[in-house]
């Protein structure tokens, strides 16, 4: 797909990395599945990086109206799983 990952400028290069990582890993889960614990460790690291609850839905919020992934749903479902599922969302 052929879209920007949404960033905040004032973050550092490994915290945009890091991002990215989370944003791929809510990709994965729609396109191929992913083990939900590698998810939220991901989630788990995005949220370090973006703590306030208004700025993740902002972001998140921008993120699913480019790519149609939602991240909210995709972290609501990884967390009504069990350690070793593997989540995969449904468009």
């Amino acid at each position: 797909m052929e879209y920007q990952y949404p960033i905040d400028h004032d973050w550092s290069t490994e915290e945009i990395v890091d991002v990215i990582k989370y944003f791929e890993s809510v990709e994965m889960a729609y396109e191929k599945g992913i083990e939900r614990d590698q998810f939220l460790n991901a989630y788990r690291r995005f949220k370090e990086i973006v703590p306030g609850k208004a700025q993740e839905k902002n972001i998140c919020d921008e993120f699913e109206e480019q790519s149609g992934y939602s991240s909210y749903r995709t972290v609501r479902l990884a967390k009504e799983r069990s350690a070793g599922d593997k989540i995969r969302m449904k468009k």
